[in-house]
């Protein structure tokens, strides 16, 4: 091969990398755009997303969950955050679907789901506890229909209160209910 032919292919070479190196760029951007644009869409939504904590953006964005994100904004005590916390496990421990599966054929040792006897059993009493639990906390609000669908809402389901209310106003109201249930939870 002449140094000319030689030269002509390093050139090639070098024109495919910078063309590669563009590519990858503008797909990275491309990415980049579509993050941005899902999370402001979310934000816009009333979701709470965590912005990534990398120099670099290296680690992802997440969502915050609703006790999360109050706490974030200083909405929240520990007493009250501790209190929602409970409160959402017992709720998501209660509404869990049991585990048994429904099927004619026995494929391990008669349990559809393949799980032993003595693990759903344990899952059952479980839930059961977190049932009698919940009705416990919904006791120590009384009963109260707004209180106890705020703590459902962003203690149980972990939404945020824009994601629960419709307008700003409500917003402030679900907070302050909120409030007054996390303190009424956080008491005895």
């Amino acid at each position: 091969m002449s140094r000319k032919a030689e030269l002509a292919r390093l050139e090639r070479e070098r024109l495919l990398r910078l063309e590669e190196r563009a590519k990858v760029r503008r797909e990275a951007l491309a990415v980049t755009e579509g993050v941005s644009e899902t999370v402001a869409l979310s934000r816009a939504r009333g979701s709470g997303v965590a912005a990534p904590s990398g120099a670099r953006g290296e680690s992802p964005y997440r969502r915050l969950a609703g006790l999360d994100w109050l706490s974030k904004k200083g909405r929240l005590n520990l007493a009250q955050r501790m209190a929602g916390e409970r409160y959402g496990a017992c709720w998501r421990r209660a509404v869990a679907e049991a585990r048994i599966a429904s099927t004619l054929a026995e494929p391990n040792g008669g349990y559809g789901s393949g799980t032993p006897l003595n693990v759903i059993i344990a899952q059952a009493e479980g839930r059961a506890q977190a049932e009698a639990r919940l009705a416990f906390y919904r006791r120590k609000l009384g009963g109260q229909p707004d209180l106890v669908a705020a703590c459902d809402a962003i203690c149980g389901r972990e939404l945020t209160p824009r994601e629960v209310a419709g307008s700003e106003r409500e917003v402030v109201k679900i907070e302050a209910v909120l409030g007054v249930a996390l303190d009424l939870l956080g008491v005895g």
